[in-house]
Order: C-alpha cells, then sequence, then structure tokens
C-alpha cells in the first residue's frame, strides 16, 4: 500500500498569497505530448479517452494507489486541469455556512433566493508530484446575487490553459486570465442574466489559436463571444436564439476546417473562430441541454436527454456540412448527419466513444452502447449494481471504461461489446465532478478533495 501525503490548503484561508514550501516552476514549453497535460474538460480533444498506459490505475480507494490527497476549502464541481508540473483548479467558500450540493434527481426550480454570506471565489495552483499548494488567488469577493442549480456549486465551469496562460470562468460572473505564476493579467464581468429555473451557468470555457471562447445562453440575451487570449479585449460577439443551456462548447479540428461546435435546445450549430455561422439543424433537444459536444474517429457526436422527455436525441455527423441540415420528418440519415438515435441521449454525463463502441451512462444508473459509426444498437438499458446516481462524465483507458457515481464510487466496464462489470473503488464521498488524467495520474476531485491516482512505483 502506497503512503498518502495529504495536503491541507485551510491555511490559505488568510488571504495571503504565500507560497508554501516550494519554489515557482518554469513555464512548461507547448510542445508536450497530449498526455502530459490536461488542459480542459475532458482532456485536449474532450473525449476523456487517453492512450494506454502501465501507470494508469485500475483499482483505488482512499489509500490504495493514492500518491496524495489535496484537501481544497470550499465547493466547486470544475475539473482540475494539468499543464506540466501544475494542477489547477477552482473553488468557492463562504464566512458562513449554507446548503451544499446534493445528490440525486431534481424536478422543476432550484435555489430560487442566492445563500447570503460573503463568499471568495478561488484559485488555487498545486504541485503535480506532491500536491503541495503553490499559489490561491482570489478573483472575487462579494455576497452572490444569483442562485444556482441545487446540485451545482459557484466554481462549475472547468478552467482551460494554452500553455501560456490560464483561462478561469465563473459563470455568471466573469472570466479571469492568469499567468503561471499567478499574476491575474485582465479580467472580463459578465453581466449576470436570469437562466432557467434559476439554475445558473455551467458551460466550460475553450481556447484555441490565442482566442477564449465561451457561450452564455440563459432566459434574456443568450450569445457565443471570443476574447483575446493575451489582452481580454473582445474579438466577437454573437448573439444566440436559444434558451438556458449548460454544454460546452467543442472545438472540432477536422479535415475541412477548424470550428466550434454549440449544442442548444433550438439548434445544434457550428461557427468559424471568427464567429461565421457554419451549419445548423434543428435537433428536437431536450429542454435541458447538458451533454458536451465531442468528435471521435472522423464523427461529431451531439446530444441531450432529460429523463423526463422525448425525444432524447442523439447525433452522429460527418465533417464538411453547411447551411441547414436538419433532417426531413422520417429520416435517420442525410449527406451530413451519419446517424441519429431518437431516444438515447443522457441527462447530465456526456457520452464516450472506445474501441468503436459509444457507450451512453444514464444519470439513474444505466448504460447503453452503440457502435458508433453505424448508430446499431449493441445492448440496451442496462443497470449497474448498487442502484447508484451519476452525474460525471465517464474516461477510458487500457481497455476499460470508468463510470464515476455520484457518491464516490467508480464502476470500472471492459471495453468490448459485452461490457462486463468489472469492480467498483470506492472514495466515499460526493462526486460531481469529471477526472481527469496526465502522466500517469488519474486526478479525481471529490466534495472536499482532489486525490492523485497512480499505479506507479
Amino acid at each position: 500500500m502506497r503512503s498518502i501525503v495529504s495536503v491541507s490548503l485551510a491555511a490559505s484561508y488568510s488571504g495571503s498569497y504565500l507560497v508554501l514550501g516550494l519554489a515557482m516552476l518554469a513555464a512548461v514549453p507547448v510542445s508536450v505530448s497530449a498526455q502530459d497535460h490536461w488542459p480542459r474538460l475532458r482532456g485536449a480533444d474532450a473525449t476523456g479517452v487517453v492512450a494506454d498506459d502501465p501507470r494508469l490505475p485500475d483499482t483505488w480507494d482512499q489509500e490504495t494507489n493514492v500518491r496524495w490527497a489535496a484537501d481544497i476549502p470550499g465547493w466547486g464541481w470544475s475539473s482540475p486541469v494539468v499543464w506540466g508540473q501544475r494542477v489547477f483548479v477552482t473553488a468557492v467558500h463562504a464566512d458562513s455556512d449554507y446548503e451544499g450540493p446534493k445528490a440525486g434527481m431534481y424536478l422543476g426550480r432550484g435555489r430560487q433566493e442566492p445563500p447570503g454570506g460573503v463568499h471568495y471565489w478561488k484559485v488555487y495552483c498545486l504541485d503535480l508530484e506532491t500536491g503541495e499548494l503553490l499559489w490561491e488567488r482570489q478573483a472575487h469577493r462579494g455576497v452572490p446575487t444569483f442562485p444556482r442549480h441545487p446540485k451545482s456549486t459557484y466554481a462549475s465551469e472547468t478552467p482551460t490553459t494554452d500553455g501560456e496562460r490560464l483561462y478561469v470562468l465563473f459563470g455568471d460572473l466573469g472570466l479571469y486570465a492568469y499567468d503561471f505564476d499567478g499574476n491575474q493579467l485582465w479580467s472580463v464581468g459578465i453581466e449576470t442574466r436570469e437562466t432557467k429555473w434559476g439554475y445558473g451557468a455551467a458551460a466550460s470555457p475553450i481556447t484555441h489559436d490565442g482566442q477564449v471562447f465561451l457561450v452564455y445562453d440563459n432566459e434574456e440575451t443568450s450569445y457565443i463571444a471570443a476574447f483575446d487570449g493575451e489582452t481580454g479585449a473582445q474579438r466577437w460577439r454573437v448573439e444566440r436564439d436559444e434558451p438556458s443551456t449548460w454544454a460546452t462548447p467543442f472545438l472540432w479540428q477536422n479535415e475541412q476546417c477548424n470550428e466550434i461546435v454549440v449544442a442548444g435546445r433550438n439548434r445544434n450549430r457550428s461557427y468559424g473562430l471568427d464567429g461565421t455561422l457554419l451549419w445548423s439543424f434543428d435537433g428536437k433537444m431536450s429542454s435541458l441541454t447538458i451533454p458536451s459536444p465531442f468528435a471521435s474517429d472522423g464523427l461529431l457526436y451531439i446530444t441531450s436527454g432529460y429523463f423526463a422527455d422525448n425525444p432524447r436525441p442523439v447525433f452522429a455527423v460527418r465533417p464538411g456540412a453547411s447551411g441547414d441540415i436538419t433532417l426531413a420528418d422520417g429520416e435517420r440519415s442525410n449527406e451530413f448527419i451519419r446517424w441519429y438515435q431518437p431516444t438515447s441521449g443522457p441527462y447530465n454525463p456526456s457520452p464516450i466513444v472506445y474501441r468503436g463502441i459509444y457507450y451512453t451512462l444514464l444519470d439513474r444508473g444505466f448504460l447503453t452502447a452503440h457502435d458508433a459509426q453505424s448508430g446499431e444498437e449493441i445492448f440496451g438499458r442496462r443497470r449497474f449494481s448498487g442502484g447508484p446516481t451519476f452525474t460525471a462524465s465517464p474516461w477510458a483507458y487500457n481497455g476499460k471504461v470508468f463510470f464515476p457515481s455520484e457518491d464516490g464510487e467508480t464502476y470500472v466496464v471492459a471495453a468490448d461489446r459485452e461490457s462486463a462489470e468489472l469492480h467498483t473503488n470506492d472514495l466515499d464521498e460526493l462526486t460531481l465532478a469529471t477526472p481527469s488524467i496526465a502522466q500517469g495520474n488519474l486526478l479525481i476531485r471529490t466534495a472536499s478533495r482532489v486525490y492523485c491516482i497512480s499505479a506507479r512505483d
């Protein structure tokens, strides 16, 4: 059993920006391989899949294979992001206690009144090898003026990095840029808008070619915008005819072009890097659109699946589209939509494609599988043992797919057409954040800690 280094960040509450014990490391060159860093939600390519690596763990608990565990003050469901030896994570804590997020399903409205008391929107930088705190910064301090979903937090958006700067989005509040030594370079305030049922924002930012992109779909004035990564100046902004959605945009780099794909309640759309609309289609999406688009093996996947809705669609899209590519009534495919499944979409977790299989994780504890290229069903709803519920998205490596439940128990499944449930790994704490992977390390964020887990000696 490997010994655990347990790192507490409680000393940082003093508000000073003291570096604890370790000197700042030089910024890591952009040339490091994709598996050496994890620059955004679900990794560099947004698939949640990494190459096989014997260092990556198959089993763990609160002690087994844990290299370190760092206590994170406050609440946050953002994923850790990694560049070189730096791990970045966000959280919000308050002077007084308030009702925290809870697991389970919620029907109807969120918390309509924001919690009282002064809150602190924080950014932490940890050392990947030791879990020690390199620096902390306070992006904002104040009493919240907008509500949130009962399962959510004020730090649910995952930061992103281009290898030079860290970009932190606190939805409904602002976008902040830092260098790797923790110096704030710029910030852009976001005018708070009403969101459906007071759920608040949740879509994470992405970055590419010197720009930072964010989507803010709400009940008043929805938009996608791009900001200069160096200065924070707005390069462009395009209004969106959309109600509230929560899906993170996706940079689709295909043989035709680079495009930003955004799921929407009214239409799914693709934008050029200058904000030009490239294509769109009416997907008859779920009333709550949350899973993020992604691409694998030449196809783009877009879905939504609020459990009480019908349809709950999944679309597989070919590159090269332009204009309106909506399916005609009764169609299951067309020139650019390779396949369509009307009732296979998930509510919260984003799907995953691994070794040719498209897996859908449903919040209420079911798994389905389809052939990723044809959409043919491999198996229908199969319930996980123990009746768990799920919010975070799955990941895959070493011939296995990992499904993290809300109670901190990860279900390990063989990546083949039988997809047998192999075993579970339990951290025994509320877990709604999607894990991250870098340099042979699995980073899992629970309600109170970030665990660094690895099978290496």
